[in-house]
């Protein structure tokens, strides 16, 4: 085991200002057996923490760095625009245009609202759906996370007719009265639901989720979703935080071929700073404050410097070839990977849209002795099996192999050590 004496010092004194150490939960490793990791820096494919170890990097900001760390242009641009100064809390030309960029790649954005993060999109999304329809409840799916939003915060119960469960104490049910949650890529219970009931406001669902690792959408899903909400006058919001520019520079929807009348997004959208945005149809979102009714406000809403970072991110994205490209970048990590699967039956398997992908072990209490295994041999992935990687432009051949033989190697050692008796786990991807 590496020792990391400074990474755990820091850690120690964070605990005593941080409630758990952390500003985000899943940063304090949860059922690992060591202390967090703590960053120092990182350049291109390679983060370094405190101790000065380096670890090749899956998780890349949780999917915000399609571009790798400190990558030039955005650096670059972040430099110009802290030249002029950072917030005014005033509209600048630059929300304006990065604004512009994105309606220009997304065919169902024709306006949008920039804001701060993720859940502040959706629940915004969700309170202009509320007061464009005049509806009040929503459905979302198990397994789904849109932010931290009271609504939203849900779980399903024993039966969809039963009020839901919080997950998350302090939520009260008051707040999820109006919450319908139901299984994901169950198309007859959302035919059940909206065909019966005339107060559904709006669907908002991940298109691919990622949040109980990479789930594609079952064929048809997606279509039932528009057809359904089209039909009871409810509005179909997609979550496209972590699919937007990830799994194509109009995300999934472009990949789908769906037009939601909603879509949020962030993460790539911010260049590796702080923005998220919703937007859609000219009707929907003039029903917001100034000219509509529904409110919605920030003082860091449109951040400049985010605001360059992420017009420097989308220049580079549209650059021709760029999605093919870091498609083969991708089979260099997984075609070794799906060879061997294939061959020698191992006890996982892969799911995958584009750059994003998650291993599935076939026994789930194997994840922290893979995590260690990996950690240990300076690979960095997302701390807990139910959570998406990611692969950057700036990963090279030599990382994305190596990586997949140091998995290889895990397995290798774990076959050598347990009987043979497994069902055949197998390798899908799209």
């Amino acid at each position: 085991m590496q020792e990391r004496p400074r990474s755990q010092q820091i850690f120690q004194q964070a605990l005593e200002v941080l409630p758990g150490g952390v500003n985000s939960p899943v940063r304090s490793f949860p059922g690992l057996p060591i202390s967090p990791l703590i960053i120092d820096n990182g350049q291109g494919a390679v983060i370094q923490d405190a101790d000065g170890h380096t670890y090749i990097d899956y998780c890349c900001s949780w999917g915000a760095l399609i571009l790798g760390h400190n990558h030039p242009s955005i650096l670059h641009a972040v430099h110009r625009q802290l030249a002029k100064g950072t917030s005014f809390g005033i509209t600048t030309a630059v929300e304006m245009e990065l604004g512009r960029m994105i309606a220009g790649v997304y065919p169902s954005i024709k306006k949008l609202r920039f804001v701060s993060s993720g859940t502040e999109a959706t629940m915004t999304a969700i309170r202009l759906a509320r007061g464009f329809t005049g509806k009040s409840t929503i459905i979302k799916f198990k397994g789904n996370y849109h932010g931290h939003n009271d609504s939203l915060l849900v779980k399903a119960g024993s039966g969809v007719n039963n009020l839901p469960e919080s997950s998350s104490a302090g939520v009260p049910q008051s707040s999820i009265q109006q919450t319908i949650c139901l299984p994901y890529n169950d198309e007859e219970e959302v035919k059940k639901i909206l065909r019966t009931r005339k107060d559904i406001a709006c669907v908002i669902v991940e298109p691919i989720a990622g949040n109980m690792g990479v789930v594609p959408p079952a064929t048809g899903f997606l279509e039932v979703l528009r057809d359904e909400t089209a039909r009871n006058g409810s509005l179909l919001i997609f979550d496209e935080v972590i699919t937007g520019f990830r799994v194509g520079l109009d995300g999934a929807q472009g990949l789908y071929d769906i037009l939601p009348d909603l879509t949020c997004l962030g993460k790539i959208l911010g260049g590796g700073f702080p923005a998220a945005a919703f937007g859609g149809r000219p009707e929907i979102m003039d029903k917001l404050a100034p000219i509509g009714n529904v409110y919605q406000a920030g003082t860091l809403s449109g951040f400049p410097v985010a605001m360059a970072a992420g017009k420097a991110a989308l220049k580079e994205l549209m650059q021709p070839g760029f999605y093919s490209n870091l498609e083969t970048k991708v089979r260099y990590f997984t075609a070794p990977l799906e060879k061997e699967i294939r061959e020698r039956n191992l006890p996982l398997s892969i799911s995958r849209v584009g750059s994003m992908l998650t291993l599935f072990l076939k026994n789930p209490e194997t994840f922290p002795a893979f995590f260690l295994y990996l950690f240990e041999r300076g690979i960095y992935i997302p701390p807990l099996q139910e959570e998406a990687w990611f692969i950057s432009t700036a990963h090279s051949e030599e990382q994305l192999r190596r990586t997949a033989e140091i998995i290889l190697s895990f397995f290798k050692q774990e076959i050598a050590e347990i009987p043979e008796k497994r069902e055949k786990c197998c390798s899908s991807t799209i």
